[in-house]
């Protein structure tokens, strides 16, 4: 179910409705037990009606997890190990396969052909499963921390499945760890009219992010991007710069979704995104952008490599690696695999002069604010373009076409476009800065709260872009 959908508008009320209803007619020791398979249930039904096949594999991952993470307790050490890498390949063989055969099996044409023989490995035209990056990461997580005794294995198969297939995260994510997600399953979950206002904010704001930002500036950077070779260089730039501000409120947008509805039914989701674009830095930004992907590699790549524990050098190879095992998972293609690399060479350049570690001040700080959001601004094209090359030429043309008109599409969209930049970065640079003042949907008086959520519905029902219902990040 897409949250911006007008599915999610009259499904979402009637689940909210049924599971409170459950949760009050049972006693506190069935509780959790009933809630949990409703919406376990309903977790699986919501992802059956993308693809019945799929759920095949969701099903599959989850079972090779489970199970391999209780014999991973069982068994002595020794055994353990095997177990636990049996594990890993198996959990991690749908996601290499789906995302990653097409690519490899090319590439060793490619490469074969470049020898001048022919070997004509055949590629497969299969859908993707959504999500699968995201639960598997999840379930991998898992299993490994059951083999460093982080977590005791889960005996329940129904809380398991549930933690694996949890509906509000599974398309985008956050990915959220055994430790956290899975106690709050076990736990009764009683209405919170709090919790519940806090989550209908979240959800609000996180719909005005998707449909009322990101995808009108969507509708502006496909139009460029698609055909750069005609337009100048300040407008591929400003296709550039609409693109970091249309993949973050995208992605922001989906999380807020999620946290919200999370919050609705009684759960704490980990919040994925801590105003990046304020970063003084890229190894500041890593901790601001998708954090829960970014703890994900910390404690299952970059840590078990040997982290910072270790010489110079080794810890430099042990962050290239990580992030290039971050552009491996968004996907098959190399313009993936040149952004995690340069995302990696900056970090390391970055702590090899020792700007990972100050926090500058008044002017210095805004002109490293600027000077990092531009550096990602350009290393974004890399993600967003189909190809290497054509990644090259969009930056050749902005750093070299000055002249020409800049594309505004028509009056109304742009000045849309910019409204909602506007009210973004106002509101990004307030919660950063000054986060006790302009606080719009938690303010004391009612008239200015409840004007506030009149004003951001309005923007969203009257001008929104309804047409565009993937979340980039579905994809992935």
């Amino acid at each position: 179910m897409i949250f911006n959908s007008f599915q999610f508008l009259w499904l979402f009320p009637i689940i909210f409705i049924v599971y409170y209803i459950c949760n009050s007619i049972v006693g506190n020791k069935k509780q959790s037990k009933l809630s949990n398979y409703l919406l376990l249930i309903i977790s699986y039904l919501l992802y059956l009606q993308w693809n019945p096949a799929c759920t095949l594999v969701l099903l599959g991952v989850t079972l090779c997890t489970y199970f391999g993470a209780i014999f991973i307790e069982e068994k002595e050490r020794q055994k353990k190990r095997i177990i636990a890498f049996i594990t890993l390949i198996l959990g991690t063989f749908p996601l290499l396969f789906f995302k990653y055969y097409n690519f490899i099996s090319s590439s060793i044409n490619e490469g074969f052909a470049y020898l001048g023989i022919e070997i004509g490995l055949n590629g497969i035209n299969l859908a993707i499963p959504l999500g699968l990056s995201f639960y598997t990461f999840q379930a991998i997580g898992y299993v490994s921390d059951v083999y460093s005794k982080k977590v005791k294995a889960e005996r329940n198969l129904p809380d398991y499945m549930l933690f694996i297939a949890f509906f509000p995260q599974i398309f985008s994510g956050p990915i959220s760890k055994a430790s956290s997600l899975l106690p709050q399953i076990k736990a009764n979950r009683n209405f919170d009219y709090l919790q519940a206002v806090q989550g209908l904010k979240w959800l609000l704001w996180g719909f005005f992010m998707k449909v009322f930002v990101a995808d009108r500036l969507g509708l502006y950077v496909d139009t460029v991007y698609s055909n750069y070779e005609y337009y100048s260089g300040g407008t591929c730039f400003l296709a550039s710069l609409f693109y970091s501000l249309q993949i973050y409120c995208d992605f922001a947008g989906y999380s807020l979704m999620a946290i919200g509805v999370g919050s609705l039914l009684g759960f704490n989701l980990i919040n994925n995104f801590n105003r990046p674009y304020f970063a003084q830095s890229v190894t500041e930004f890593w901790h601001r952008w998708h954090i829960s992907l970014s703890l994900w590699l910390k404690d299952y790549i970059y840590i078990p490599l040997g982290g910072s524990r270790c010489s110079k050098l080794r810890s430099y190879l042990n962050i290239l690696a990580t992030f290039l095992v971050s552009g491996i998972w968004h996907g098959a293609n190399l313009t993936f695999i040149v952004w995690g690399g340069i995302h990696g060479l900056l970090q390391i350049a970055e702590k090899f002069l020792g700007l990972h570690k100050r926090n500058s001040r008044g002017i210095i700080k805004a002109f490293r604010i600027l000077l990092t959001f531009l550096i990602i601004d350009i290393v974004w094209i890399f993600f967003r373009m189909p190809t290497i090359s054509s990644a090259i030429d969009v930056c050749r043309k902005i750093f070299t076409d000055f002249g020409g008109e800049l594309y505004k599409s028509t009056n109304t969209s742009f000045f849309l476009m910019l409204l909602g930049v506007t009210m973004i970065l106002l509101k990004e640079f307030f919660d950063e800065y000054f986060p006790k003042r302009l606080r719009l949907f938690d303010n004391k008086s009612i008239i200015v709260r409840y004007t506030s959520y009149l004003i951001i519905l309005s923007l969203i029902l009257l001008f929104g872009v309804f047409d565009s219902t993937q979340f980039i990040y579905v994809s992935f």
